[in-house]
């Protein structure tokens, strides 16, 4: 069943753009909100890099990337769905799949990525980020998981 991935999909996609246009209206004449001081604050950011800003300047190469991936991903979801396995697996594909487009489409649409969410933990001030961030991170823990303790047809191969 393909319905509920891509209503997923397009939930996740739908949610990321809402937020940072929001953040794109409300937060950059500011620049800057505190929430919880000292640990957490809502930061505009206009990132033309990769992830945490690096490698300035790529947006095609990075448009193309997610490209590719999106559908490399795909065509192991598809085997996956055809195989009735790793629901896990599935999930974490769509999660990382959705991030990665929303930040696309900022890159298509803007030049950059918006990104507002700041963290200083411990004296650390962590790179600024967004939702889509967060999402490609999830997958990825998650599909790291899932393959390695979870499918089981790996440990035949």
């Amino acid at each position: 069943m393909i319905v509920l991935p891509l209503l997923f999909f397009a939930i996740l996609v739908g949610i990321d753009q809402a937020i940072k246009y929001i953040t794109f209206i409300a937060l950059k004449p500011i620049g800057n909100i505190d929430i919880i001081n000292n640990f957490f604050s809502l930061t505009y950011v206009e990132n033309r890099g990769a992830a945490f800003g690096m490698l300035e300047g790529g947006k095609w190469l990075f448009v193309l990337l997610t490209i590719i991936v999106c559908i490399g991903l795909a065509i192991y979801y598809s085997k996956l769905v055809q195989q009735n396995r790793l629901f896990i697996v599935r999930v974490s594909i769509v999660l990382i799949c959705a991030g990665a487009v929303g930040n696309a489409i900022d890159r298509i649409f803007r030049g950059f990525v918006v990104d507002m969410l700041n963290f200083n933990i411990f004296g650390y001030d962590f790179p600024v980020f967004n939702f889509a961030d967060i999402c490609v991170c999830i997958g990825a823990f998650f599909l790291v998981l899932g393959i390695m303790f979870f499918d089981k047809n790996m440990e035949e191969k």
